[in-house]
């Protein structure tokens, strides 16, 4: 498979960590209908390649799994190639593989030779080739990596990105920690107006195995995106982990990510698509619109969102509240797919669903329960709000009930405001 698209991949994976959970009534119909974009635009992965990431938006997400082998990561199964000495280029391999075309060993060499001391087994990459379109395909490279302090798959890949665009933006946003549980994230511009973001988290949100995943994503001025991933195991899932961190520093993965070697490669495969904005992408952010509806006396604490959709952390003083909400044009054919049961007509016709449900997410945070308010209009428009006893996806209860009744969430997704915000 292509590195693009395995990245695509690898992005679609990231976008599903970090967004809205996806469950009955918030998810169904229009959210499977991929309207929640905030989560899903990672062009970066964050997590195993989380960041390969661009599942910013709301999410700043992140994935596993954009760079390695053919099936998308670097595979404990992989055949294992003949060992060499990180650090040093394999002898009769270019240092650098600027000029002549890149192929799979010059990828491979250029990676282990900005590696530090350590030994390298179960080597695989990929050249630039050609699509049916005759354009260049990002390369990367990946390997199982020993400094003597356990095994560790380490994956890089170069592809290129609008970097005007929403892809770039989200690739090189960290997520919020109410969407995607992780240890720190930091991201800046650098010097030469690059944007770098380094993430430090988990192969798995919810901590099910201790697999760690650090990932650095650069994207230059010119659109080059360079997207290094590494876990504290020697592949990214289904396998033990062989020590407590990652091999790479922070700042080594930075260096890492940064050396011209990727810049000269990434400029072989030509100017970057220049991407179309999404419909209703000009919308209000539905962040914004929720704060601005929120009874007083709620302190937030968090908030991310783009039209469409969007959330915050609100706490009254008793204990913080994710509360998320989708506003979504042309969802007519869910008047009979989801609103059945307990629903309420309103005399202008609006239908109204509510339900409370115990581990709302389907993540097992202890504790937790959720409040759901459904609302679709006759021409379409429908606004959900869902309302937890936690702080995020997937974590502890924080208090007995939701920040907000259920009363108050009827007002608030009732408003017209949201006619701004749909996605």
């Amino acid at each position: 498979m292509p590195f693009e698209d395995e990245l695509g991949d690898a992005i679609r994976r990231t976008g599903d960590t970090f967004r809205p959970s996806d469950r009955p009534g918030l998810v169904e119909g229009g959210l499977t209908r991929g309207r929640r974009r905030l989560a899903r635009r990672r062009a970066a992965a964050v997590t195993g390649s989380v960041l390969a990431l661009a599942v910013v938006g709301v999410a700043g997400g992140y994935t596993s799994g954009a760079l390695g082998s053919g099936d998308g990561r670097a595979s404990a199964a992989a055949p294992a190639t003949p060992t060499a000495v990180a650090g040093q280029a394999t002898p009769g391999a270019p240092s650098s593989p600027a000029g002549g075309g890149v192929t799979k060993e010059k990828m491979i060499a250029a990676f282990k030779a900005l590696l530090p001391e350590g030994k390298t087994t179960r080597e695989d990459g990929q050249g630039i080739t050609e699509d049916a379109k005759g354009r260049g395909t990002g390369p990367y490279a990946s390997v199982v990596f020993d400094d003597g302090r356990g095994a560790a798959a380490i994956s890089l890949g170069v592809s290129t990105v609008d970097p005007a665009g929403r892809s770039a933006e989200q690739s090189v946003t960290c997520p919020s920690k109410a969407l995607v549980q992780h240890d720190t994230c930091t991201a800046e511009t650098l010097p030469d107006g690059s944007r770098y973001m380094l993430f430090q988290g988990y192969e798995y949100p919810d901590r099910r195995v201790d697999t760690r995943l650090w990932r650095a994503v650069l994207i230059t001025p010119g659109g080059v995106q360079v997207d290094a991933c590494e876990w504290n195991a020697p592949a990214e899932k289904g396998a033990p982990v062989s020590r407590p961190a990652p091999p790479l520093t922070g700042p080594q993965l930075k260096t890492l990510v940064t050396d011209d070697v990727w810049r000269s490669i990434g400029a072989q495969l030509g100017e970057p698509h220049k991407e179309t904005p999404l419909p209703g992408s000009t919308g209000t952010p539905v962040d914004k619109v929720l704060t601005s509806l929120l009874p007083k006396g709620l302190q937030v604490l968090d908030k991310q969102g783009e039209p469409g959709y969007g959330f915050v952390v609100a706490d009254d003083g008793k204990g913080a509240g994710f509360i998320q909400v989708n506003a979504q044009n042309g969802m007519q054919d869910l008047a009979t797919e989801l609103f059945t049961g307990d629903v309420t007509t309103l005399p202008d016709g609006t239908k109204v669903m509510v339900k409370k449900e115990n581990d709302p997410d389907q993540k097992g945070g202890a504790g937790a329960v959720g409040w759901t308010v459904d609302t679709l209009r006759p021409d379409g428009f429908r606004v959900v709000m869902m309302a937890f006893n936690a702080p995020g996806q997937g974590q502890d209860a924080s208090r007995a009930e939701p920040v907000l009744t259920i009363e108050q969430m009827k007002t608030i997704v009732l408003d017209e405001k949201w006619r701004t915000a749909a996605g």
